[in-house]
């Protein structure tokens, strides 16, 4: 079929909730995009911070396809190989003692708001369910992480949005102060608000909410679904602050593509979800555990992290550089591979003059040309899009 036969049928038979420019992506490899009429793009968006390795990545590839031949699904009520292996990994590497694999991030986070809660309800204390999060938050589309995402835009049409959550402003430790209560069980934020504009918090605010939720006996829940897996510099973003959370949710690049969440905490708190308390058919199912394993295992054993956050800094110059030879950039913000460049006006136009030059990037808040390209981009490659950049601007 023709780019615009598939165009046409497409937008007769799926479900019209994205609004997609008119090329069709039919191949990948490393950082490049290639499509029906062949031509080839530079990949800046990795499927929305996803493929932090590029496209098909042989190592992942092949470990996929191996475990294809071998075992697809048997669902959780049996123990699989590739799922403790996983798992395992996780708690290797971070502050976590427990794993609980699911399909995406909402559901990750789901299961951080439901654990928040049974683990005070397990406690005696029922009365501590609410959940305090951030305005210009974003934590999914399912009725509770859109009840817990601080953007109108995001429920709007979907009254009655689900009780039980409190906004303050990002980046506000007194805010957060005067929110928290005797009902308060959590506070739920990004490291890093990444569809909130790239914002990146004060040094010391991470560590006075941590502070605070330590005063209060109250659970912090980091969302690290886009800032996890070495997106900005360190393989969870909770790594700049030198803080822990009580909880974290990580899914996206977990995968490089496949689809899975899981949410990581700590052993007293992971005995609220005993047998039947939680569950899930697919998540961390064979095949999609031992691709995960191996992207993790790529990520570290080639430097890919390290490699992050060099071409992270090089590419924030870049952007510096662009702010100070066009007045139309007011801001560049961000850290490793998650950067914005926030414009004077709407930047729906300069995506697609981008697009057009062979380059795919996007846009956020309306005016933020958002960053986040596979971390194995080199040097050449980003400055081919500062020349597109610096022509279009």
């Amino acid at each position: 079929m023709m780019s615009k036969d598939i165009i046409n049928t497409a937008d007769k038979v799926i479900a019209a909730t994205y609004t997609r420019p008119p090329i069709v992506i039919i191949k990948g490899k490393g950082c490049i995009l290639w499509d029906t009429e062949g031509r080839t793009y530079t990949d800046f968006v990795s499927g929305i911070a996803v493929c932090n390795l590029g496209h098909a990545h042989p190592r992942v590839s092949k470990v996929i396809s191996a475990q294809a031949d071998t075992l697809f699904h048997v669902s959780n009520l049996y123990y699989t190989v590739p799922q403790t292996e996983l798992a395992s990994w996780l708690v290797e590497h971070s502050f976590a003692d427990r794993v609980f694999f699911c399909n995406s991030g909402a559901e990750a986070n789901e299961a951080a708001i439901k654990i928040a809660r049974k683990y005070f309800s397990e406690k005696g204390e029922n009365g501590r369910c609410r959940i305090i999060a951030m305005e210009k938050s974003f934590h999914g589309r399912t009725m509770a992480t859109l009840s817990a995402t601080g953007q109108d835009k995001i429920k709007k049409g979907f009254d009655p949005i689900l009780e039980g959550f409190d906004f303050v402003p990002f980046n506000d430790a007194d805010a957060l102060r005067r929110k928290i209560g005797d009902s308060t069980c959590a506070v739920l934020l990004e490291p890093i608000q990444g569809e909130g504009g790239v914002r990146f918090p004060d040094p010391e605010y991470l560590r006075t909410v941590r502070e605070i939720c330590d005063e209060t006996g109250t659970l912090l829940i980091f969302d690290e679904i886009q800032t996890g897996i070495g997106r900005t510099g360190k393989l969870f973003g909770y790594e700049h602050f030198r803080i822990e959370p009580d909880i974290m949710t990580l899914a996206k690049a977990l995968g490089n593509g496949l689809p899975i969440g899981a949410m990581l905490t700590r052993e007293h708190i992971a005995q609220a979800f005993g047998p039947g308390a939680h569950a899930t058919t697919f998540g961390g199912t064979p095949i999609i555990t031992a691709g995960a394993l191996e992207v993790l295992k790529v990520l570290t054993e080639e430097n890919i992290v390290e490699h992050c956050q060099e071409m992270g800094e090089y590419f924030k110059e870049k952007l510096l550089w662009l702010k100070s030879r066009h007045d139309i950039v007011e801001d560049v913000r961000g850290i490793g591979l998650l950067l914005g460049m926030k414009l004077k006006t709407n930047g729906a136009s300069f995506v697609t003059a981008c697009m057009k030059k062979g380059f795919l990037i996007n846009c956020i808040q309306e005016d933020i040309l958002r960053f986040i390209p596979p971390l194995i981009i080199e040097k050449e490659e980003i400055d081919s899009l500062v020349v597109c950049l610096d022509e279009i601007l």
